[in-house]
């Protein structure tokens, strides 16, 4: 045999094999098909924040985590004695305004004008009181000791207290001059205005006992009791087990017949089961957002959407945090 028969029979050989790699590899691919690409998301849930309109001191907290709470269960209670005492003032100045009115009504007696007198001495040594109060504070706080807060509530009480006295001489010259329609009407509505202020402080008292809006389960609790909280600060997490969805990550690529109502199937591995899915949310996460480059074979990138579906029956058990996984 020759020399260049031998290599004919070699690269046939060669080539053969490689025919035979190829139709295996084909057949391979074709009879066992692709494994399914796996989209991995979790189960969010709804939640609300509890937090009081006044500063306090955590006095007690009535839950403790995993609790599930009620609408109008009892959560926390805080101790604000300023408010208390906003509230004794408050009750003060309405009494006054009641009977300052009355005084107008009835027309102004010598004792009466001798009162409101007195009223308007006792407002002006406490808005002298005040005014020292503030100028001490401002000065701290230009120096930078003393925060911000501190110095905007001794200023409101500096003029709340102007105001007072002023109100407190209008109705002492109002006593001097005798009561005219005009004063009866102002009488009445510094009555009104004093009601107002007691109904504003009450609803600072309750917001002190803190309850629960909505019913849910209590995630996290922020406070110690004996600790401070600042207006608006956080005490606890209420989750709201009955609106919970699984969120996704899905590149545009695997999003197929994703549609806002459209039904998947959803396997929860905590379960070892598959629930049903209706996608109620799809929007691009942009372009912060994870995305795949194809660009470097001439193609294109593909972005990566959100997509959020809530359960079409309720699934016991379900929590947030558990891992969903979709198949394509």
């Amino acid at each position: 045999m020759s020399a260049k028969s031998q290599h004919n029979n070699i690269l046939l050989a060669i080539v053969g094999f490689a025919a035979v790699v190829v139709l295996v590899a084909l057949i391979g691919f074709f009879a066992l098909g692709r494994d399914p690409e796996l989209m991995q998301g979790q189960v969010e849930v709804s939640e609300y924040r509890v937090s009081s309109k006044v500063p306090g001191r955590i006095l007690e907290i009535r839950v403790k985590e995993g609790d599930y709470v009620k609408v109008g269960d009892t959560l926390a209670i805080l101790d604000a004695p300023e408010v208390r005492a906003k509230m004794e003032q408050a009750r003060g100045a309405e009494s006054a305004a009641a009977a300052l009115e009355l005084k107008a009504q009835n027309g102004a007696r010598q004792e009466q004008i001798q009162g409101a007198y007195q009223l308007w001495q006792q407002a002006k040594a406490g808005l002298e009181i005040a005014e020292k109060s503030y100028n001490r504070v401002q000065r701290l706080f230009d120096e930078g000791v003393m925060s911000a807060q501190k110095r905007d509530e001794v200023y409101a009480n500096y003029k709340a207290m102007e105001a007072q006295e002023k109100a407190a001489k209008s109705q002492y010259e109002m006593a001097q001059n005798g009561a005219r329609r005009e004063d009866k009407l102002a009488a009445a509505a510094q009555v009104n205005r004093a009601r107002g202020a007691v109904q504003e402080v009450n609803s600072y008292i309750h917001e002190t006992v803190q309850v629960a809006q909505m019913e849910g389960e209590v995630s996290d609790i922020y406070p110690k009791v004996g600790e401070l909280v600042g207006t608006g600060s956080p005490i606890m997490t209420i989750s709201l087990m009955k609106d919970m969805w699984g969120a996704f990550n899905v590149r545009e690529d695997q999003l197929g017949s994703m549609t806002v109502g459209t039904v998947v199937d959803a396997f929860v591995p905590a379960f070892n089961k598959t629930v049903k899915m209706k996608i109620y949310y799809l929007k691009d996460q942009g372009t912060y957002a994870v995305w795949k480059a194809t660009k470097a074979n001439g193609q294109y990138d593909l972005k990566t959407f959100e997509v959020k579906a809530r359960p079409v029956e309720n699934v016991e058990g379900l929590r947030p945090g558990m891992s969903l996984i979709l198949k394509q």
